[in-house]
């Protein structure tokens, strides 16, 4: 069963070469429709830079300095480490990675309108799942599971007389300790790596209903890398499991409600491609048909008849063509 799907995803791959599964090759590429799209969709890609002002902002912004006694420490030991999945590779794997993913099977399919709205519809994903997290990080100011380090890097505890921590660590790690839930990293893979895994489950047809299990393992592979980045953040003592889970399903419907926007659902007939792609083809066929049913149209479109000469002798007159089997048998008859 799994070969079976395996087969019939390198069947599908191959078949899309040139483009000609399900889209002219020649339609709708970036050169021919690209500016007229990128053009509609102006406010979108506007909306998107507002996003990215609001999430800078939000970053610089101080979280809620919550209450934190003593008696609630125990929790918050955990030594200081590394991230083992440094900041700046989140962006590799939950953008570019998908990103590369959309661009190649636009080389395989030359469909501008596939390539459009997956990238805007994954860029949607990461910067409205980066601008709640981020807004919830600020109003909510858990401490993180090493925060007694970042507050007491010496190890003395100090407090004031109601029993809040006072912090003499730095005021980075301090600002910082403060943003636990939930996780960022988590809800970010899952946004990009989601959609992703959305994206793949449509072009395959993961749910054709032929059972092929190795297509669950391609659409489950981008979702098994986000796990195991949130793992991490667990391991490496900056997130509760807490705040993992909420960051995991945060990033995940939020991609989902962004495929949504953009293309029908992976189990649909339709769910390989866009919505605009169908639209596209929807509105060529009406001015098809509309300029086949014009006058001028249908004065071309006449079938053409032989002049062919009349059994009697007389001159010849318009006859349509008769095949020379029809016309042995009429004159048979005769």
């Amino acid at each position: 069963m799994a070969w079976g799907g395996l087969f019939s995803f390198a069947k599908f791959w191959a078949s899309t070469q040139g483009g000609r599964r399900q889209v002219d090759s020649a339609a709708h590429t970036i050169k021919s429709h690209g500016a007229t799209l990128a053009r509609n969709h102006f406010q979108d890609w506007l909306i998107l830079l507002l996003l990215i002002l609001i999430e800078v902002v939000l970053y610089l912004t101080h979280p809620f300095y919550r209450f934190v006694g003593r008696d609630m420490m125990e929790d918050l030991k955990y030594p200081m480490k590394d991230n083992t999945v440094p900041i700046w590779a989140v962006p590799l794997y939950a953008i570019l990675l998908p990103m590369a993913v959309f661009l190649l099977f636009y080389m395989r399919r030359r469909d501008v309108y596939d390539l459009h709205h997956s990238i805007l519809g994954l860029l949607f994903a990461v910067l409205i799942t980066g601008v709640m997290t981020d807004a919830i990080k600020n109003a909510v100011g858990r401490p993180r599971p090493d925060f007694f380090w970042r507050c007491f890097p010496d190890g003395v505890e100090v407090y004031d007389k109601w029993g809040d921590v006072v912090c003499h660590g730095k005021d980075s790690d301090i600002k910082e300790g403060h943003k636990s839930f939930p996780s960022g990293h988590t809800s970010w893979s899952f946004a990009g790596l989601g959609f992703l895994s959305l994206y793949l489950s449509g072009k395959i047809k993961a749910f054709d209903g032929r059972g092929h299990v190795a297509k669950l393992c391609i659409v489950f592979l981008p979702l098994l890398a986000a796990c195991l980045v949130g793992i991490s953040r667990v391991d490496d003592y900056w997130h509760h499991w807490q705040d993992v889970f909420a960051g995991g399903i945060l990033g995940l419907v939020v991609a989902t409600f962004c495929y949504m926007q953009f293309f029908p659902p992976p189990y649909s007939n339709d769910g390989w491609g866009p919505y605009a792609y169908f639209q596209a083809m929807e509105e060529s066929r009406t001015n098809s048909n509309a300029n086949r049913n014009s006058p001028a149209v249908q004065t071309m479109e006449v079938p053409a008849v032989n002049q062919v000469p009349r059994r009697n002798g007389d001159a010849p007159t318009p006859f349509s063509y008769l095949s020379p089997t029809l016309e042995a048998m009429e004159l048979g008859l005769k």
